[in-house]
């Protein structure tokens, strides 16, 4: 047989979020407390009204640069030693106490190293108020005239409120009374506990002056601790059982020594956090209320340590809880509805002081207390800690609220059910410093989360200013019934009786004397009768009186009926108009969000044509700038085609006078050539004739062919001189030298790209060569020869060429190398240009033939040794 399935648990609604996303930092206040004694060393320095600055003691060891480390904080505000308790409480407390009273939430708690000031900044002394009375005093000096009577409100035992009625309130409150075994005598009434009197001085009151008169209001102040991690309210009674009481081993009962039931945390519908089962009670006063705090303080854990004498043993919290309700719409009573009802707390907390073990030298049950401090203390830092890390960094970490009890309970206002504050209190000893740096810290990291705002409640739609029309409608009415005789207050009810009975008659002497007395009763009866008439009469006028307010009554209440229609009449119109008004202020909302964003869109608009004017702009300048800039090249180009038409002209016109030039010599050339030959011919003739004639005469010489000179261009014509007799002797020759490269080995040929096309009769032909313009591996592997092409500017202005020559081997490590071995020089030399070297003679006609014959064969020989000049035969 198979179970049916369960249906899953419907998932709960997760809490409710601050519907603006206005976010406000937590406010971080600090308060330097004075030293103890003059001697003590001073480690905190006040620099401004924000800002702190710590300074290592003297028995601190150094950091690394041997140089003591001073950091300064900031605070939104700090308060120095001679900050009076009213000043800190108008700065951090007033405000929350104004938002308390405005249906807002608020926070505030006091955190520092133990011994530091937090339980005297958050209760005070005689003279001296802290916080916490002052913020009650306050409360009460501002609602203290629109205060509902006892029970009106009633707590629900789930963190809301319900109303009673007048009825209900009134039996409440005597069933209080019943149940009061042992009343206070006036006495006690007189004489409040010294403990708490005269912590405020009159002069120092404060008041809110924007408090909402028609609605009535009701103060319930709990207050609880945690200890060890469990939560203890201290203003619970211990029950006494008379039936089973305990027993010490004898016959003594031991009354209420059992120790406290820890309470649990619970959320209510608002998913907010309560403590369930707190002792919640209803104060009328500020001494009321501060002596339930302060029998609550008296079962608060406290014990001696090595740094304070008095150290907080646990985690204190007091919530005042402000309940309102409006009025109806005649402003006498309460609205009966708990839709309507708004109910605000104000949570003060005094923290317990972090501490070292070392320090305190707590043994046994003070380690395990100081252990559960430090470890809810750590949970809060860690809380705020990923709080902070989610708002800046933008991740969605669950912040660990459960791991502490302190964390759980004010969940809520981290999460924007409230303004959050906190006073960090400092002590300057400088035992303390290493504890105030981590206190520091956590204040500074703590000012970098944001809470989100509260939201305004929404207001009742009855008209405002109830309570005053009603009260005035009340003295109206009781001076009316002055005016016209009716009964007054101002008269009291025992003379008007008196007056009463001295207007009626005198009743005669009753004395009987005589038995026989027959006047004495007649006369009374008399009188009574008389006195009969008067009191009837006066019935008759008390009852027509009475007719006559009763018929003015009638008549008021016609008049109140008419004015209530004509009220409700009005209201209706009142109605009618809001709901046009609301209509209209939709529609204006509505225009207002289209303005808006039609100014939106217009700006954009606006901001986009503003860009592409610009766009234009610069266009347009960048377009000018480049037509000057066009205008400039071509006409940079028309002077530069000018120039280079004139240099072509010059060089065209140079270079056909070299050619011809260059043409003569080689024709000059070819006939000295043949010249010599035919004398070469000549003289073996002449030998050959002489060895067979033996004698004969000789022949005539024809003449050498003239040299045409240099100065051809200049139209001067010289005659050359006479050549000399041939020796008998054959020419010598040169020793000729044959180029490495025109043999069988693959080269190559690395020409860069930067080298000068010449174009010259010779040039450098190699066989088997791979041309390149960059070297490279791939290329030096595949040859053995290597040959670099380098041209330089010569001395005389002329462009050289030389042939670097090397031989290409492999690397050990596989690559390839090139050992140069020789190189060849091939140099080119216009024969215009001056020479630089003149022979010396008397004659200049020979002087310049010899030139002229030794630079003409040097244009076109070329070795590897440079220029040899010719000798003639």
């Amino acid at each position: 047989m198979q179970r049916p399935g369960k249906g899953k648990t419907p998932r709960r609604p997760g809490p409710k979020k601050a519907s603006n996303t206005e976010r406000d930092p937590v406010g971080v206040y600090c308060r330097i407390r004075p030293l103890g004694s003059e001697d003590e060393e001073c480690c905190v320095e006040m620099i401004s009204s924000t800002t702190i600055q710590l300074h290592a003691p003297d028995g601190l060891k150094a950091n690394r640069n041997g140089e003591y480390k001073e950091t300064q904080y900031s605070f939104k505000k700090v308060f120095g030693i001679n900050t009076t308790q009213l000043e800190l409480f108008e700065d951090v407390a007033k405000p929350l106490v104004e938002d308390l009273i405005h249906c807002k939430n608020g926070l505030l708690f006091t955190y520092g190293v133990t011994g530091s000031g937090k339980t005297f900044t958050m209760t005070g002394s005689p003279g001296e108020g802290g916080l916490l009375p002052r913020s009650l005093d306050m409360i009460f000096n501002s609602i203290g005239p629109f205060q509902a009577k006892r029970f009106v409100f009633k707590p629900d035992d789930k963190n809301g409120m319900e109303i009673q009625s007048q009825v209900d309130a009134l039996l409440e409150r005597q069933k209080r009374d019943s149940q009061q075994a042992v009343p206070k005598t006036p006495s006690s009434r007189q004489k409040p506990d010294p403990e708490f009197a005269d912590m405020i001085s009159p002069d120092e009151a404060c008041k809110s002056e924007n408090v909402d008169e028609d609605g009535c209001y009701g103060v319930f102040v709990s207050y609880i601790e945690i200890y060890n991690n469990y939560i203890y309210d201290l203003l619970e009674d211990a029950p006494y059982d008379p039936i089973r009481p305990k027993w010490l081993g004898g016959s003594t009962p031991v009354r209420s020594n059992e120790p406290p039931q820890s309470k649990i945390l619970r959320e209510d519908q608002n998913h907010n956090m309560y403590v369930a089962g707190c002792t919640e009670v209803e104060v009328k006063s500020t001494e009321e209320a501060f002596e339930v705090f302060w029998k609550g303080q008296k079962k608060r854990r406290i014990a001696n340590t090595q740094l304070n004498r008095e150290s907080s043993r646990s985690h204190s919290v007091f919530t005042i809880k402000l309940a309102q309700a409006p009025l109806d719409a005649d402003g006498d009573h309460i609205l009966q509805d708990k839709n309507q009802v708004n109910v605000s707390q104000l949570c003060l907390v005094d923290l317990a002081g972090s501490e070292r073990t070392n320090r305190t030298r707590a043994e046994g049950s003070r380690l395990r207390e100081a252990g559960n401090i430090n470890q809810s203390l750590m949970t809060l830092r860690t809380c705020i800690e990923v709080l902070r890390e989610n708002q800046m960094c933008g991740t969605n970490k669950m912040v660990p609220y459960r791991d502490s009890k302190v964390t759980h309970l004010f969940k809520n206002y981290f999460d924007g059910e409230g303004k959050v504050r906190m006073i960090v209190c400092v002590n300057p000893n400088a035992d303390d410093y290493e504890e105030t740096v981590l206190v520091m810290r956590f204040a500074e990291m703590t000012q970098e989360v944001e809470v989100a705002r509260p939201v305004d409640r929404p207001i009742c739609g009855l008209a405002p200013g109830r309570r005053h029309r009603n009260q005035a409608f009340r003295d109206e009415l009781s001076r009316r019934l002055e005016e016209r005789g009716g009964p007054s207050n101002a008269v009291d009810d025992r003379v008007l009786m008196t007056q009463l009975i001295e207007s009626l008659p005198d009743l005669p002497t009753c004395e009987l004397v005589d038995p026989a007395d027959d006047q004495t009763l007649p006369r009374m009866i008399e009188v009574l009768e008389r006195r009969h008439q008067i009191r009837q009469m006066m019935t008759e006028q008390f009852n027509k009186t009475a007719n006559t307010v009763k018929s003015m009554l009638q008549q008021f209440d016609s008049q109140l009926s008419a004015k209530d229609y004509f009220l409700h009449d009005q209201q209706s119109k009142l109605n009618e108009k809001d709901k046009v008004i609301l209509s209209q202020k939709t529609e204006i909302e509505r225009l207002e969000k289209k303005s808006k964003t039609l100014e939106y869109k217009i700006d954009i608009l606006q901001k986009t044509t503003d860009m592409y004017e610009q766009d234009k702009r610069a266009l347009q300048q960048e377009l000018q700038t480049r037509e000057h800039r066009l205008q400039s090249e071509l006409s940079e180009r028309k002077r530069m085609e000018q120039r280079m038409q004139g240099a072509v002209t010059d060089t065209r016109l140079k270079w056909e006078k070299e050619c011809e030039r260059r043409v003569n010599a080689k024709q000059l050339e070819m006939q000295n050539k043949l010249w010599v030959k035919d004398e070469k011919l000549k003289q073996l003739k002449a030998i050959v004739t002489e060895s067979s004639s033996g004698g004969s005469a000789p022949t005539e010489r024809p003449e050498k062919p003239e040299r045409p000179s240099r100065e051809r261009d200049r139209n001067i014509q010289q005659k050359r001189s006479p050549s000399p007799s041939p020796l008998p002797a054959l020419p010598v020759h040169p020793k000729h030298r044959r180029s490495h490269s025109a043999g069988g080995e693959k080269w190559v040929d690395h020409k860069p790209p930067s080298n000068l096309e010449l174009d010259t009769v010779m040039q450098p032909i190699i066989p088997n060569a791979i041309k390149v313009s960059t070297p490279s591996e791939k290329a030096l592997s595949k040859c053995h020869k290597y040959v670099l092409r380098h041209q330089e500017l010569a001395s005389d202005g002329e462009i050289e060429t030389k042939l670097i020559k090397g031989d290409v081997f492999k690397t050990r490590s596989g690559g390839q190398a090139v050992q140069f071995t020789d190189i060849e020089t091939l140099k080119q030399v216009c024969p215009l240009a001056p020479s630089r070297k003149r022979r010396s003679g008397s004659a200049e006609g020979p002087a310049e033939g010899e030139d002229i014959e030794n630079r003409a064969p040097a244009a076109s020989t070329n070795s590897s040794h440079g220029y040899q000049k010719r000798r003639k035969p």
